[in-house]
């Protein structure tokens, strides 16, 4: 399989801090460290012979590393919580450096286990993006989605469908996060038809025949396990009330395809419309979280239906039009929003050949100059 290089640095991240890495399954996590960390010693927990030991003796860390300076690696750091106190212990004592990985951070969260006191950093990784896959074929990601095993197969279906049920096996049940395997996958079928969406709790519960506490657990379990994110209703907005639901995603836009069993997603059809705002929403989430910046994600709806698909703090708006060419009635939500003065820069991503200003300022990119920006640092320039 062709390897591709990713754009989170790792060994940048670790020269002053140690830290945590997650990222769902079969983003890349194990196959970066080996490439850009070949010298450190790592510890994978899904390895029962390498478990068994950590458990009995957590002192091994130490003892087999006598060089301070070795970087440690601990893959699936979920799978033995408590181990993080022997790691506390080196860090605070001896200086020594720590990369921490995990595909879930739900088991970090609870029983209290040690989060090292910020002692350690946390980055993620996400599916591969537009800025490291040579080559990049817009219709091919929309319907294959950016999983490593995925995007690189010569059967991305059966891959993805693969990766679904293995998701279910080895994430939910094997970490008892609910008993409820079969109303779980409803579930996830449910939320990945509502993909994008505003979520109203009671309509998706009664959806999924579960009440609509169990269905904010469901949703907490797919943030916890990084395989869904939240966006927040922007409601800063004085001439226009706002709504404040929140819009929920998948973290990746072939799992929803394949979650959904849509077909061949071609140019021009609804589902490209909605693929295209996704993976849009996907890559502003990664190159946000890679070049550590602080700005949040929300969207805008006011009362009366003017809607902007995604702003970045107070810097930018960002209207996503699977459209050939943008015209004024594309541009209603963003003249909306204009109008309250509260954001620097308004753009509109689409699928137009040539950028374009319009004559109150507002920018039209194509999606692939839209992206060039966004990753070359122009886009909050």
């Amino acid at each position: 399989m062709k390897l591709i290089d990713r754009r989170l640095d790792i060994s940048q991240l670790l020269e002053n801090k140690s830290f945590f890495l997650f990222g769902p399954r079969s983003t890349g996590k194990s196959t970066m460290i080996r490439r850009q960390l070949p010298k450190a010693a790592v510890y994978d927990l899904l390895d029962d012979e390498i478990f068994r030991r950590l458990l009995e003796r957590p002192k091994l860390l130490a003892e087999e590393n006598p060089d301070k300076e070795t970087l440690i690696v601990i893959d699936e750091i979920q799978r033995l919580p408590l181990l993080l106190n022997e790691v506390h212990r080196l860090i605070s004592s001896e200086g020594r450096t720590f990369l921490l990985t995990g595909s879930s951070a739900r088991k970090l969260k609870r029983d209290g286990t040690n989060l090292l006191a910020g002692r350690a950093w946390r980055a993620d990784l996400f599916p591969l993006t537009y800025s490291e896959i040579p080559q990049f074929d817009l219709v091919k990601f929309l319907n294959r989605g950016g999983l490593p095993q995925v995007y690189l197969s010569a059967k991305p279906s059966e891959e993805l469908r693969a990766y679904t049920s293995m998701y279910l096996r080895e994430e939910i049940q094997a970490e008892a996060l609910t008993r409820n395997l079969q109303g779980f996958s409803t579930f996830l079928e449910v939320v990945a038809l509502a993909n994008g969406e505003e979520l109203n709790f009671q309509s998706l519960a009664s959806d999924c025949g579960v009440s609509a506490s169990t269905l904010k657990n469901y949703i907490q379990i797919l943030d916890d396990t990084l395989l869904g994110f939240s966006l927040r209703g922007f409601t800063k907005t004085k001439k226009r009330k706002a709504i404040s639901r929140i819009k929920h995603y998948l973290f990746d836009v072939g799992v929803v395809n394949s979650l959904c069993r849509r077909g061949e997603i071609r140019q021009k059809s609804e589902l490209f419309g909605k693929a295209f705002e996704h993976w849009i929403v996907q890559e502003v989430r990664a190159c946000l979280s890679y070049s550590r910046s602080e700005h949040e994600m929300t969207y805008w709806r006011s009362l009366s239906q003017f809607e902007v698909d995604l702003l970045v703090g107070d810097e930018v708006a960002i209207e996503i039009k699977a459209t050939s060419l943008v015209q004024d009635k594309h541009l209603k939500g963003l003249r909306a929003l204009k109008e309250e003065g509260l954001i620097r820069k308004y753009v509109v991503v689409s699928l137009d050949s040539k950028a374009r200003v319009t004559d109150d300022g507002i920018e039209i990119l194509p999606w692939a100059a839209f992206m060039e920006q966004l990753w070359g640092g122009g886009l909050f320039d």
